[in-house]
């Protein structure tokens, strides 16, 4: 690549950043990273009828919170700026104007009712309405107008529109870094607004201005922008600018694999799609997922590494990505495969990594009682204990529940299961066991209870499963010796004593 990679990420501000939209964002900070480049941020906020309070900050923040932050944006001044469509309004002007006098545009003053009668009328035979080449000629512009009558109106503030004079009988052929080459013919394309009555650009022109102004390389962007790749051409072409290379991702597909995939699947289906909470919808972030996770699937929605690796950190995604490596058909959501992304990195994560996490969820379900009398290194002793089975930070609390409060309950099938006749006894000599224990290491437990085993001629099976019952409530949990140690002599006793005192 001859020029630097700049690139653009350009969103609305008319809700939450959905998933989708994290991952155009991201597929473009991994190929301007992967070639030395820029990553821009541009809010295309054109249509003041659609926006949101609050949505700006959102995209950011979620940005931020995946780890793929903007190099040039509203917050991160640049000298590209502004980055934010609606405080470069003034110039727009300007480059309409010069499409106008090129005989690239023109001026409409078709009325909203108009345009409806022919819709409608078009609709009753059957047809679809398009303004272009083959009726302009008949409706309200400067194209079926004289000067002095389009002067006269434009004078009188008669409301009207900027559109673009597609061209006639013409195929539109470029290439897309992802489908190869794609043609249009311009017959079955509208003359898109330009510029809207009320002195605002639509998306169409401030795109390819502010992409050209701020000299984007590439603009990386989602299927649905695909229909509009030809009008963006031509444009560049009207202005006589060097046009970027395009590249159109895939869509999301719903996890049935049959249609995009939208908020209403989220709840349907008890899955976020919004990197962070939105409103009513909970976020990943809010859900327990790591940022690195929900960026290490999203990648693989759409692009495949071309080997059999599926865990990335981001340092590694940024050398593997191609674009050229991005498929065509749509990637479906598979909901179970993101928990699974999850659990690989809370397997990876370090106790000290997910203690405040842990010891948040520990005051909320079990009060400040359950860390005052555990040290930090007991208690990331226990996450490390329970991890295994955990695919969310909020899990291990659950997980790990006996260890801050006494079983009141006992599994029944077990408890049937595992109380025999010889069973109280053997409990019972357990308990004198551990008061004698002065070194209640797990290590010292298991070669004591193991010898107690031995000279008595019992089976292990007689003892373990009573005892990790009276423990855990369950025929559950790790290293039946290592919860001893961490529970304490005295709550070993208690908790004995309690399963005998228990009736059966």
């Amino acid at each position: 690549m001859t020029k630097k990679v700049r690139v653009r990420f350009a969103p609305s501000p008319t809700g939450g950043l959905h998933i989708g939209g994290l991952r155009t964002a991201l597929f473009n900070y991994l190929f301007a990273k992967k070639h030395g480049g820029d990553f821009i941020l541009r809010i295309e906020d054109t249509d003041q009828t659609r926006f949101v309070e609050g949505a700006e900050a959102y995209i950011e923040l979620a940005l931020n919170w995946a780890g793929i932050p903007c190099d040039e944006g509203p917050n991160k001044a640049g000298k590209y700026g502004p980055y934010r469509q609606s405080e470069r309004k003034a110039s727009y002007a300007n480059y309409v104007n010069s499409l106008i006098e090129k005989g690239a545009a023109y001026y409409a003053f078709d009325t909203t009712e108009s345009l409806d009668f022919h819709r409608t009328d078009h609709e009753s035979k059957g047809k679809t309405f398009i303004y272009n080449a083959h009726n302009r000629l008949k409706l309200d512009n400067s194209l079926s107008l004289s000067k002095e009558e389009t002067a006269s109106k434009i004078a009188s503030g008669t409301p009207f529109v900027v559109r673009f004079k597609t061209p006639e009988n013409t195929t539109i052929t470029t290439s897309d870094m992802i489908r190869g080459t794609v043609s249009f013919k311009t017959d079955t394309l509208d003359d898109k607004v330009l510029f809207k009555s009320d002195g605002m650009p639509t998306y169409h022109l401030a795109n390819v201005v502010d992409d050209h102004l701020m000299e984007i390389s590439h603009v990386i962007r989602g299927e649905e922008w695909l229909p509009s790749l030809a009008l963006h051409i031509q444009l560049y072409q009207a202005f006589g600018w060097e046009a970027p290379e395009f590249a159109h991702l895939p869509l999301i597909m719903k996890p049935t694999g049959k249609g995009k995939l939208s908020k209403r699947d989220g709840e349907k289906g008890g899955f976020p799609v919004f990197p962070l909470t939105w409103l009513e919808s909970t976020g990943y972030k809010e859900a327990g997922y790591f940022p690195e996770a929900v960026v290490n699937f999203l990648a693989l929605l759409g692009w495949n590494p071309g080997t059999a690796q599926e865990l990335f950190n981001l340092e590694e995604l940024v050398g593997a990505f191609e674009l050229e490596r991005v498929q065509k058909s749509g990637a479906r959501f598979d909901p179970e495969k993101t928990k699974w992304f999850n659990q690989q990195y809370l397997q990876k994560a370090s106790a000290v990594i997910l203690l405040p996490e842990f010891k948040k969820g520990l005051v909320a379900s079990f009060g400040k009682t359950a860390i005052e009398n555990k040290s930090d290194k007991v208690l990331e002793n226990i996450i490390e204990m329970v991890k295994e089975r955990a695919a969310f930070t909020h899990e291990l609390i659950g997980l790990s529940a006996y260890f801050f409060v006494d079983p009141t309950e006992y599994d029944p099938k077990a408890l049937k299961k595992q109380w025999k006749e010889n069973t109280p006894q053997i409990l019972t000599a357990l308990t004198e066991i551990i008061k004698a224990q002065t070194d209640f290491s797990s290590a010292n437990l298991e070669l004591t209870i193991k010898n107690y085993i031995t000279e008595q001629s019992l089976s292990f099976g007689a003892v373990m499963p009573p005892l990790r019952l009276a423990l855990v409530g369950a025929l559950s949990g790790p290293h039946v010796f290592d919860i001893m140690e961490v529970l304490g002599k005295d709550s070993c006793v208690k908790r004995i004593k309690a399963l005998l005192n228990s009736p059966k």
